[in-house]
């Protein structure tokens, strides 16, 4: 059972992880490795939009998805913004929900 959890989550994340790869611009590519270009403010708020419409997510959870991608410390200032705009809010437990 344990398995078919971990296979489950793993192939969200691989989903998440690609819908994430295709907002950003690759530079480089070949059989082992990809170079994209960081998002920037806007698109790193986007994507944590598009990840929090899946599921409430801890910054933790958020930057397992982002990482190599966005600092932790991007990260937090992109979800205070959203929070700001009431667009994301942080529930009772720390998850992130997304807003409307």
């Amino acid at each position: 059972m344990a398995s078919s959890k971990k296979k489950k989550r793993s192939g969200e994340k691989e989903e998440s992880s690609n819908k994430i790869e295709s907002k950003l611009k690759v530079l480089y590519s070949d059989k082992e490795v990809v170079v994209m270009t960081a998002p920037n403010e806007e698109e790193l708020k986007q994507i944590l939009l598009d990840l929090l419409s899946e599921k409430p997510m801890n910054l933790k959870e958020l930057h397992s998805y982002l990482s190599g991608i966005a600092s932790e410390d991007k990260i937090r200032k992109a979800l205070s913004d959203l929070a700001e705009k009431n667009m994301v809010t942080m529930l009772d437990d720390g998850r992130y929900a997304k807003l409307g």
